[in-house]
Parts: C-alpha cells; sequence; structure tokens
C-alpha cells in the first residue's frame, strides 16, 4: 500500500472590499433586531397593537430589557 501525504491547506486572503459590504448588512440586521427585542413598545413602536412585543417577549427577558 502506498501513504498518502496531504499539504496543509492554504488560506485564501478575502479582499476587504468584499467583505465590507456584507458586513454592514449584517451590522443593519443586528441592529435592527436590537430595535425590535429592545425598543418597539410604547412611544417608540412602528408597528400598532402588541404583535412585535408578544413575539420578543422571552428575548427581551432573555437578554435584560425591561418590559412590564
Amino acid at each position: 500500500m502506498s501513504t498518502a501525504v496531504l499539504a496543509p491547506a492554504r488560506p485564501i486572503p478575502i479582499p476587504v472590499g468584499a467583505i465590507l459590504p456584507w458586513a454592514i448588512f449584517a451590522g443593519l440586521i443586528c441592529l435592527l433586531a436590537i430595535y425590535f427585542v429592545g425598543a418597539e413598545e410604547g412611544a417608540t413602536s412602528m408597528i400598532q397593537g402588541m404583535y412585535v412585543h408578544e413575539f420578543v417577549h422571552d428575548a427581551r427577558h432573555l437578554l435584560g430589557f425591561p418590559c412590564h
């Protein structure tokens, strides 16, 4: 039997220009999620009713946001 020797994989550099749009998009999604979990009720509410509040209610408690 022959023995196969594998060379270590070399990382491929990713240019910052390729990562930047995805990083900005991910940051905006995270900010939107924090808004809905942390501030979507009362005077700052963008959506009428308590639907969003009830949907993210347990996440509010898990992350330490007061809600009642």
